[in-house]
């Protein structure tokens, strides 16, 4: 379970760095009645301060991977595909399925390392403070899909059936009466 928090912390990376690259060189439009500094709040890109030439090397890195990770996510997407054609057989070969799964564990793999080895490189272009502010903004966007989890309609009707549930192995049965016992 230590896993998945780190997995997400890297998916709030990647997920901001795909939205940098978005705006990488764009500015946001006045808003009438909206200073600069209120404006630079709402822009990562305003926060994390990047120079011209960290954004020129931000932009190159990505391109340099453009290539390949395109290569990388159409294998994903053809080996789910796949594993997808192999479980909508009425009776799966075993053996099939494990070949498949084999196939999307490699491509997930590759996914990942791709990810990582693009974040680590634009980190390397980040000062010191601008990796500081790089983490807070992750914790801020982590935090708000965490409330928005919370809120969604589906995660209350979650929790509302866990809530019946003792240690989420099974349901929580109601206590019998023992009739040998004086009740209070």
């Amino acid at each position: 379970m230590k896993h998945n928090g780190k997995i997400l912390t890297l998916l709030v990376t990647l997920a901001f760095f795909a939205a940098a690259q978005a705006v990488l060189g764009q500015t946001l439009p006045q808003q009438p009645g909206g200073s600069e500094v209120q404006q630079g709040a709402l822009d990562p890109i305003r926060q994390l301060n990047l120079t011209p030439e960290q954004r020129e090397q931000i932009r190159s890195i990505r391109e340099e991977n453009k290539t390949e990770r395109a290569t990388i996510n159409d294998r994903l997407r053809e080996a789910n595909l796949a594993l997808k054609t192999v479980l909508d057989l009425e009776n799966p070969d075993e053996a099939s399925v494990e070949q498949r799964l084999r196939d999307v564990a490699t491509a997930q793999a590759a996914a990942m390392r791709m990810r990582v080895l693009t974040e680590i490189r634009i980190r390397r272009v980040l000062t010191r403070e601008q990796r500081v502010i790089l983490r807070t903004l992750q914790e801020q966007a982590q935090e708000i899909r965490r409330e928005r989890l919370l809120t969604s309609p589906d995660e209350r009707e979650r929790r509302r059936a866990l809530q019946n549930q003792r240690n989420g192995l099974g349901p929580l049965l109601p206590r019998r009466e023992n009739p040998r016992r004086p009740r209070l």
